[in-house]
């Protein structure tokens, strides 16, 4: 008898835990994988990271948030991975939140521009500008022999309810840069594909650490100028 309620005690606690578990995974944190060079030396292959859901619906979207959003349409070539059985270990403690899915479907770059944002590459001195002013940006990856920071050159606005988002290994990112060079109408993110702010790298041991926004490259940044319709 005594057997038997330890039993049930334990099945009852790992329920519990399972039970907390998907709940935090559905509405507070996510892991993910990240599955290419894009954003190195910020974050590596391999890397998991852990996504705050609460980001934008809760939390507002910053300049310099890393975040993680789905394909807005033709980033990514179609999977070759996709499998139709029986879910294996794997996926399942993937949908418990338990492990970062390996996934195929989603993308990870650094937020660079806000809805109404003018953008463009690059200044005489090689740096992007937001909304005119130079951008410092310490994270980023130049190859040797180059000098800017973006191999692409644009001057984009931003529209409303977008964003655009560059990986930190700018020479190595397909990202909205990209996108515009190669004429590519899905340039931007819409907010609404915006899984949530990659907030730390909590695997491998070695390489825990907070995903910083930089919040001082962006701070003399103005707010974009409102719009002046003509009057009809």
């Amino acid at each position: 008898m005594r057997f038997g309620a330890v039993v049930r005690d334990i099945i009852l606690v790992i329920v519990v835990a399972l039970v907390i578990t998907f709940v935090l995974k559905t509405f507070l944190i996510r892991p993910f994988f990240i599955p290419s060079d894009s954003m190195n030396n910020t974050l590596q292959v391999g890397d998991r990271v852990v996504v705050s859901l609460l980001t934008p619906g809760v939390v507002p979207l910053a300049r310099g948030d890393v975040i993680v959003f789905e394909d807005p349409g033709g980033w990514l070539p179609p999977s070759s991975t996709a499998n139709g059985g029986a879910p294996d270990l794997t996926s399942v403690l993937s949908f418990l939140g338990l492990t970062a899915p390996v996934d195929d479907s989603h993308l990870i770059k650094r937020v660079i521009g806000l809805p109404g944002d003018t953008v463009a590459c690059c200044t005489a001195a090689g740096r992007v500008t937001v909304n005119g002013t130079p951008l410092v940006e310490p994270y980023v990856v130049i190859p040797p022999g180059q000098t800017r920071a973006s191999s692409s050159s644009f001057s984009v606005t931003v529209p409303s309810g977008s964003l655009w988002v560059m990986g930190d290994n700018r020479y190595d990112s397909a990202d909205s840069a990209y996108r515009y060079h190669e004429h590519d109408a899905s340039y931007f993110v819409p907010i609404d594909d915006v899984v949530g702010r990659a907030m730390v790298i909590n695997w491998p041991v070695g390489r825990w650490a907070y995903l910083d926004d930089y919040p001082s490259t962006f701070a003399r940044v103005n707010h974009p100028q409102p719009r002046i319709e003509p009057q009809g």
